[in-house]
């Protein structure tokens, strides 16, 4: 079984190293024939936010990367890339550096990944990218604190780890741990992806006053936050309101897909009509 660790906060960050070292004494407590190995290709800085963007491949159709040892798993075989996580996911997942992974890791964030805002996780958009190649995926996160509880995360990915392995392929799960010792976790719910944004008004809308002809449109943020604002509004089963309820939330999603809504045939069958009456009267 072969894992793809990569992240979005750059190689150095505290979250992949600790999720690393985990992932390190998974492989080696393996049971006698099960073979368990673990790649990382992560970005070799942050890039927070950026979804599953993978660059201009056609202008620089070359990545460069460079070995890469992670404190406390230096025998994991690592690689720092100047590239996106999406971009990091794909050339692992495609074979670029060994031998093609059974399912991509992301993580571990450090802030929650909820609501609305999972569609501009760079977190988010490495798993997605691994459903669209056929594998499975995770994205870990945990909300952030003054005193980052990555070691809990770390311990309930794992778990959920085992489970992924026998899932079907595709399966992308989202999973946001609170900030919490691992004593006071009040244990794993199905969380439902929430309204919350990252970013809930901005300029005039959000009572900043008027705009200059040039300057900086300020922003007023939203719940989606990395430590969490206020969950009043969700339901005690959303994501958001999950963990701050002292509940890990676990999420099945789903990667970009032909929108197979039988509600869309009138408006796909009158849009080809359109283009084929147009077409019939340029010949």
């Amino acid at each position: 079984m072969r894992v793809l660790l990569t992240n979005d906060d750059g190689i150095d960050a505290e979250g992949l190293a600790v999720l690393t070292r985990a992932l390190a004494r998974w492989a080696q407590e393996a049971p006698p024939g099960d073979v368990r190995e673990v790649l990382v290709v992560a970005p070799d800085t942050n890039y927070s936010g950026m979804s599953a963007a993978v660059g201009d491949v056609f202008a620089r159709p070359t990545v460069p990367y460079r070995r890469h040892a992670i404190p406390g798993a230096e025998a994991i075989p690592a690689y720092a890339l100047d590239a996106p996580p999406a971009m990091c996911a794909l050339l692992g997942s495609i074979g670029g550096f060994g031998p093609l992974p059974d399912v991509v890791i992301a993580g571990i964030n450090p802030g929650a990944n909820v609501g609305r805002s999972i569609l501009h996780s760079g977190t988010i958009g490495a798993i997605f990218t691994a459903g669209q190649l056929g594998l499975s995926g995770m994205a870990v996160s945990v909300q952030w604190g003054e005193h980052v509880h990555f070691d809990t995360a770390a311990a309930v990915a794992l778990e959920v780890l085992e489970q992924l392995l026998r899932a079907p392929s595709r399966t992308l799960l989202n999973l946001n741990v609170p900030n919490l010792p691992a004593s006071q976790l009040r244990g794993v719910r199905h969380g439902h992806v929430s309204l919350a944004g990252v970013v809930a008004d901005a300029g005039v809308h959000a009572g900043f006053g008027p705009l200059d002809d040039v300057g900086e449109l300020p922003l007023r943020l939203g719940s989606a936050s990395p430590q969490l604002g206020d969950v009043s509004d969700e339901s005690a089963d959303d994501d958001g309101a999950l963990i701050f309820a002292g509940y890990a939330s676990l999420t099945p999603l789903r990667g970009p897909h032909e929108d197979d809504d039988p509600g869309l045939d009138t408006t796909m069958s009158a849009a080809l009509d359109a283009i084929a009456r147009h077409l019939s009267r340029a010949r």
